[in-house]
């Protein structure tokens, strides 16, 4: 995947396309309340971020949306409006060889589909194609938890990227969400979702995050906005499990910005020189977010292994 390329001229007619339409009619599968054949986990094998001649020093970026009924409607904010800030601030500041994959989680516990994978893609046509194909559950328990470490699972077990195995270079995962996770997926719980062996072990979400870091620089983004708005028990999680990772966002409007922000200046972009890019709102929201998560060190460097 990643062979075709970002058009802003395409997402253009796409966004004017999504003016008339509702969140059903532009995510086809909220209508049926079922899963896309093509983002069902079970069985899956491997998720693939390829460097082509179109991208010849791909770099694999995972964005995980959290589709439970608080968070819900940010994948519609993203295809309709900000699908742009994110590749366009991407390739505007010297990654212009990303390659996204959309994936989409709920509660294990309680949805019908706490999992759904899209593809690693560049081109505005195929990204919109798997952001459209999600279906936006609107579920969860109310157990401030939701199962994030469903995310990690994918990326260490089921993604195989050129820019770590060819080039020693960190992908960029982020889970999105206003809870904490559940600690562990029971033996049951990975049959039923990912088709594992019935005679398996559980799994852990030290286990699983540990395993996607071998590949990944890891965030979560916890939205203000949600319920758990500066909740001690739920911060504290993230913070014992990431440290600086965690990034607190006031308006979830801006995710697309800060994702590409946190890559971009992570990967060698001046912070100020990002953000005076955008207006003046968003760039103290982008700057008040995700400045310790980029920090920069004395020698230099951000304050992150991206290279083994």
């Amino acid at each position: 995947m990643g062979y075709t390329s970002w058009s802003s001229t395409a997402y253009d007619n796409l966004k004017t396309d999504y003016k008339t339409k509702s969140t059903d009619d532009i995510f086809i599968n909220n209508k049926t309340r079922t899963i896309d054949k093509e983002m069902d986990p079970k069985n899956l094998s491997v998720r693939e971020a390829r460097d082509s001649d179109a991208h010849p020093q791909s770099l694999a970026i995972m964005i995980n949306l959290d589709v439970t009924g608080s968070m819900g409607r940010i994948p519609d904010i993203i295809v309709r409006e900000k699908l742009d800030s994110l590749m366009n601030t991407l390739i505007d500041h010297n990654v212009k060889d990303a390659a996204v994959l959309f994936n989409a989680i709920g509660d294990h516990k309680e949805d019908d589909y706490p999992l759904q994978v899209g593809q690693f893609e560049s081109g505005t046509q195929e990204l919109n194609k798997w952001l459209t194909s999600t279906f936006i559950e609107s579920g969860g328990g109310g157990q401030n938890k939701e199962s994030y470490l469903l995310a990690w699972l994918v990326a260490g077990r089921h993604t195989s990227i050129d820019c770590f195995e060819k080039r020693g270079q960190k992908g960029f995962l982020f889970t999105i969400g206003d809870e904490a996770c559940w600690n562990k997926l029971d033996k049951s719980s990975l049959t039923e979702i990912m088709g594992y062996d019935e005679n398996g072990e559980g799994l852990s979400d030290k286990q699983l995050l540990t395993e996607a870091q071998r590949m990944y620089n890891v965030f979560h983004i916890h939205v203000q906005q949600g319920s758990y708005r500066d909740d001690p028990e739920i911060l504290k999680y993230w913070k014992d499990l990431l440290g600086e990772r965690l990034i607190l966002l006031d308006d979830y409007d801006k995710i697309s910005e800060v994702i590409a922000t946190t890559v971009s200046v992570m990967l060698g972009a001046d912070l100020e020189e990002v953000v005076n890019t955008f207006d003046k709102s968003t760039a103290v929201t982008v700057r008040n977010s995700v400045s310790n998560a980029v920090k920069v060190t004395e020698g230099g460097n951000t304050d992150s292994i991206i290279n083994l």
